[in-house]
Order: structure tokens, then C-alpha cells, then sequence
């Protein structure tokens, strides 16, 4: 074990050449990061947590029963103990072959099978005040740590001028601000990873999975090689379209859609001009090629800089959803009022839907084509539910 750490915590792949860890320690002259100060993070993901499940029952639900949202949630499946048995224990998704099995043993058309099985998959979902909740939830948090961010940054020398991430690195002291602005972003995302597993499942599950990995991969590098200046300018940066998306979302969920419609531009403007714009700009220029001139590269160096730009890939790649649901909103609104969210079938659709069918009664014998249409419950950075207006919109 001893050989391990050593090796992991090798002074030639962290640091610079000729710095050593002992020159990192601190003194009482000057405090610099510590590996060691990141695992309180863990105690404090599960306290974020905790917070988090007092604010959804105690504030956020209340909000959302005042703006008149219901905790019901999709169309249930009518009661079946043979098909239950089958969606439990064998298959959620059942092909063609144990359809016909189940059509001929019921009595049932296919379709009013597979319509069974559509809802009762639904009915695991979440309802639309559960959403409202956790978007609520994040929107809160999101503000209070970009508004953080925001006041602690614009007293600091390195906000406007990034060369000055990499003056005498990586001797640059830890202030307190810095401290608590990294320990609490890492808590946070500790908890969104975790939560992610019992949070609303997404079609992007994985690609938000290996977001926050990659997140809390940057997080902890740049904390334990001290490029906390400009890890503090990543943070900053990426919270700011975060807050408009998440208020997006509850904007949707209130059926506020004007509102909506107006916060998701906002959104998609912030989203696009400081991912695609300023990040590279701004920050990559400054990691990629102040840092090379200034300090020179190291092997953290790079694994550091794969890592933005990996982050890089994934803003394209939520880019191209975004200008992609914009443009079939602008193609839809030449037929009538523009609607940059009046979208049925999104890329992160929450809730499986049917476009070929139409609501049906629940079967009692074998029955006609008869189907439902799903309720489309988006989410995300480009998936908003279209509905009606603001109830005091008109």
C-alpha cells in the first residue's frame, strides 16, 4: 500500500519540475492545499443531501402547491396479475414473441398490451411536482453558488487578467474564499452523483454520469496541484447558465410557458456564448498557452487540459440539442405563434409517448386499436415540456 500511494502521489506527475510536495506545506506565512482537505467533502455531500430533502418538503413543495402543481403522475395501468407478474419479474420490454403469448392467454390485442406496458412503465416515474422540487432545489442552489462566486471573484486580480493563474505557480497561498468555494462544489457534486441513481432517470443518464466525473475530476486536480485561480473562473462560468436552466424548468413545470419560453432563450444565449465562446476564449487559452509559457508543462498539466477539453466535447455536443430543438421550434412557429418549446418529442424525453394512438379505455376483452398518447415530461438542457400558458397569462 505504502508503494502505491507513493506512486500515485509521485512529485514529478503533480507538480512542476524542482517543486516538491515539502514545499508545498503549510506555514505560518502561507497555507497552500492539501490532498487531505478534500475528504471533508464526503461528510459534507451527505449534509447537502439532507439539506436538499428538508428543502424539497418543507419549501419547495409548498411552492409548488401554491402555483397550483399536483403530485399526480402519468396514467396508471389498469390492474393485471398476469402482466404484472411479467413486468416484475421477467421483462419490462417485452418482444414480440411473449406479446403474442400474452394476446393469446388475455384475450387482448397486442396493442392494448404494449399500451399496458407503456403506462405501467410510467407509472415508476416521477410526478410533476417531484420535478418541480429537485429543479427548485438545484435553481437555489445554483444561484446562491454562482452569486458566491460572482463577489469573491471580483475582488481577485486574476478574474480580467488569467496570466495571473500562473505567477509564481504554484507557490500562490490559499485564501479562505477559494477553500470554501472548492470544498462546497465538490460536496455538491459528490451528491449529484450519488443522487443520480435515485434522482428522475434520464435518457442521458450516462453522459450526465460521466459529466460529473469529469467535474469532480477537475475539481480535485486543480485543487491538489494549486490551480485553484483558474479552477475558480471553470466554476463560475459553468454556473451561469446552470441557474437559467433550472429556472427554465420550473417555469415549465408551473405551465408558465411565456415565461419559459423567455428564460429558455436566455438559457440557450448564455448556454452557447460561454461554453463555446468565453470557455475556450477565456480559459483554455489561458490553461493551454499562458500556462505553457509561464510554467511550462507537466504530466498533471495534461491530463488537467484532456480534461477541459473533454468538458469541451460535452458543451458541443449539448450545444448541437440545443440549436437542434431551437430550430424545429422556429420550423413549427412559421404555422403560427412561435413557440421555441412547443416541442411533443424531445432527446431526454422523461416519459415514453406514442404518436400513432390515440387515449383508449382500459381493456376489459380483446379490443380495437385503441391507445394513449404519453405525457412528454422533458428535462434537461434541452428537453422543456410545452403547455399551456401561465394561468394568469392570457
Amino acid at each position: 500500500m505504502a508503494g502505491i500511494l507513493a506512486w500515485f502521489w509521485n512529485e514529478r506527475f503533480w507538480l512542476p519540475h524542482n517543486v516538491t510536495w515539502a514545499d508545498l506545506k503549510n506555514t505560518d506565512e502561507a497555507t497552500f492545499p492539501q490532498a487531505e482537505d478534500l475528504y471533508l467533502a464526503f461528510p459534507l455531500a451527505l449534509g447537502i443531501f439532507m439539506i436538499r430533502l428538508v428543502f424539497e418538503r418543507f419549501i419547495a413543495k409548498p411552492c409548488a402547491l401554491g402555483l397550483k402543481i399536483q403530485a399526480n403522475g402519468p396514467q396508471k395501468a389498469q390492474p393485471n396479475a398476469i402482466l404484472e407478474k411479467v413486468f416484475t419479474s421477467i421483462t419490462k420490454h417485452p418482444d414480440e414473441k411473449r406479446l403474442e403469448g400474452l394476446s393469446k392467454q388475455l384475450d387482448w390485442d397486442v396493442r392494448t398490451i404494449q399500451r399496458w406496458f407503456r403506462h405501467r412503465r410510467n407509472q415508476e416515474k416521477p410526478s410533476t411536482l417531484t420535478r418541480f422540487c429537485e429543479s427548485m432545489w438545484r435553481f437555489t442552489f445554483y444561484l446562491y453558488i454562482f452569486t458566491y462566486g460572482v463577489r469573491f471573484l471580483k475582488k481577485t486580480s486574476w478574474q480580467w487578467n488569467t496570466r495571473e493563474c500562473w505567477y509564481n505557480y504554484p507557490y500562490q497561498p490559499l485564501t479562505m474564499d477559494i477553500h470554501y468555494y472548492y470544498i462546497v462544489e465538490l460536496s455538491f457534486y459528490l451528491s449529484l452523483l450519488f443522487s443520480q441513481f435515485t434522482d428522475i432517470r434520464r435518457k442521458d443518464f450516462l453522459i450526465m454520469f460521466l459529466h460529473h466525473l469529469v467535474t469532480i475530476s477537475l475539481i480535485t486536480f486543480s485543487y491538489v496541484n494549486n490551480m485553484a485561480r483558474v479552477g475558480t473562473l471553470v466554476i463560475c462560468l459553468h454556473d451561469a447558465a446552470d441557474v437559467l436552466m433550472e429556472a427554465a424548468k420550473m417555469a415549465n413545470y408551473a405551465k408558465c410557458q411565456r415565461l419559459c419560453n423567455v428564460i429558455f432563450v436566455m438559457f440557450a444565449l448564455v448556454f452557447i456564448s460561454s461554453r463555446l465562446g468565453v470557455y475556450p476564449i477565456w480559459i483554455l487559452n489561458s490553461t493551454l498557452f499562458e500556462s505553457w509559457e509561464i510554467v511550462g508543462p507537466f504530466p498533471s498539466w495534461w491530463v488537467f487540459n484532456v480534461l477541459l477539453l473533454l468538458l469541451l466535447l460535452l458543451h458541443s455536443f449539448w450545444s448541437y440539442l440545443i440549436v437542434r430543438i431551437a430550430c424545429r421550434a422556429v420550423s413549427r412557429g412559421k404555422a403560427g405563434k412561435w413557440n421555441p418549446l412547443h416541442v411533443s418529442k424531445d432527446d431526454r424525453s422523461d416519459i415514453e409517448s406514442s404518436s400513432d394512438e390515440e387515449e383508449g379505455s382500459p381493456p376489459t376483452q380483446k379490443l380495437h386499436n385503441s391507445a394513449t398518447n404519453g405525457t412528454s415530461g422533458a428535462n434537461g438542457t434541452n428537453g422543456y415540456l410545452s403547455g399551456p400558458s401561465c394561468r394568469d397569462e392570457h
